[in-house]
């Protein structure tokens, strides 16, 4: 069973959000990672872009496929994880621990249509 964290927000499309005060880092799922294999490439917005609830923000390549990265907020990008430039792996190492982009919040309630840490490893067991 892949990894899922208490207070996180989960996406369908297996992001999640976690937040702290009005910012949200933004990252794939353990799960993700897993169905996707070995990460090769994250392509990732420019900071000041702004992203959208349900539209995508970026891709993650792995050997096996690229998937679509789907932004779970909406907001201003302030910072990606550079670190991921030089060694997209580190999603496969700890993917909760490598966050993609951090986001200013522009609209919290959109938080309360995520999905919480019980609700995400339901809807794993149904994929």
């Amino acid at each position: 069973m892949a990894k899922v964290i208490e207070g996180l927000y989960y996406s369908e499309s297996h992001e999640y959000v976690k937040v702290e005060g009005d910012f949200g880092y933004v990252g794939i799922t353990d799960y993700a990672q897993h169905a996707l294999g070995n990460v090769v490439y994250v392509d990732m917005p420019d900071v000041d872009d702004e992203v959208e609830a349900g539209e995508d923000f970026g891709a993650v390549e792995s050997v096996k496929a690229a998937s679509d990265l789907i932004s779970p907020v909406s907001g201003t990008v302030v910072e990606v994880n550079e670190a991921l430039e030089d060694e997209p792996e580190l999603l496969n190492k700890d993917a909760f621990a490598n966050w993609i982009i951090k986001v200013e919040l522009s609209d919290k309630s959109e938080l309360d249509s995520l999905m919480d840490a019980a609700a995400y490893e339901t809807h794993c067991e149904n994929e």
